[in-house]
């Protein structure tokens, strides 16, 4: 989804449908300042960055100097959660999370593995929403991230065509097991409660990340992970 340099980002914005453009602040590259002119014309949105943010987003860097631009492309950050139910893809929904720094973590995870989109259902105040999107290198700019009720999103979801798929320590399957391409809704439970028994019910399949040591379950993102790694290889091969 990341366009990185010039070269890339000109044929992006001739070709692909471009949603964002990063800009570094006080850049001097004439042609990086052309193309985001010309990002500007087609409205997209424009925001300029530090030399670190850049040096951090830039799928490649030359050395200690990033790039002049980058581009998001087939994804809408400040979609509303029709819209992304609508597109369909895949997403995920945090049932009952608790903690802003795991919060975050689990947007990361999720943004970098190519999710369209993050539903968290988590009681969380004004300053520990700030907190989480601190923890995720802020990869709410590129992805839509909101705060919902879950049982309603997952009816909501269901009615649109999405699989509901939930990762919990009852279910029958490892993630290869099941297909986790299509319109797909996954479901990773709260640090303290796991997923809610409403959910589970609501759910198409329950898949679990095998586990075998004394304590009895992992963190939050490591089972995120596993099988978001898990669904990048199944959509990838599919494409």
């Amino acid at each position: 989804m990341q366009r990185c340099g010039v070269a890339e980002v000109s044929v992006a914005l001739d070709s692909e449908e471009v949603t964002l453009i990063l800009f570094l602040r006080d850049s001097q590259d004439p042609e990086a300042d052309r193309l985001r002119k010309l990002a500007e014309e087609k409205g997209i949105t424009v925001r300029e960055s530090s030399k670190m943010d850049m040096w951090r987003m830039a799928r490649v860097n030359d050395g200690n100097n990033p790039p002049s631009i980058l581009a998001l492309v087939g994804r809408q950050p400040d979609s509303s959660v029709g819209q992304v139910l609508s597109s369909g893809g895949l997403c995920w929904l945090l049932d009952g999370a608790r903690y802003p720094v795991n919060i975050g973590f689990t947007i990361r995870t999720a943004e970098v593995s190519g999710a369209q989109a993050v539903f968290v259902d988590g009681s969380l105040n004004h300053t520990e929403k700030k907190a989480a999107r601190r923890a995720s290198m802020k990869a709410h700019r590129f992805m839509p991230v909101h705060w919902v009720d879950g049982k309603i999103l997952v009816e909501m979801a269901k009615e649109a065509g999405f699989r509901i798929i939930s990762i919990e320590d009852t279910g029958n399957l490892g993630p290869w097991e099941e297909d986790l391409t299509g319109n797909v809704i996954l479901v990773v439970g709260g640090e303290r409660d796991g997923i809610s028994e409403l959910i589970l019910e609501e759910s198409d399949s329950v898949i679990r990340v095998p586990m075998s040591g004394f304590v009895p379950s992992y963190n939050l993102q490591a089972p995120m992970a596993v099988v978001a790694a898990e669904a990048l290889r199944q959509r990838n091969s599919e494409a």
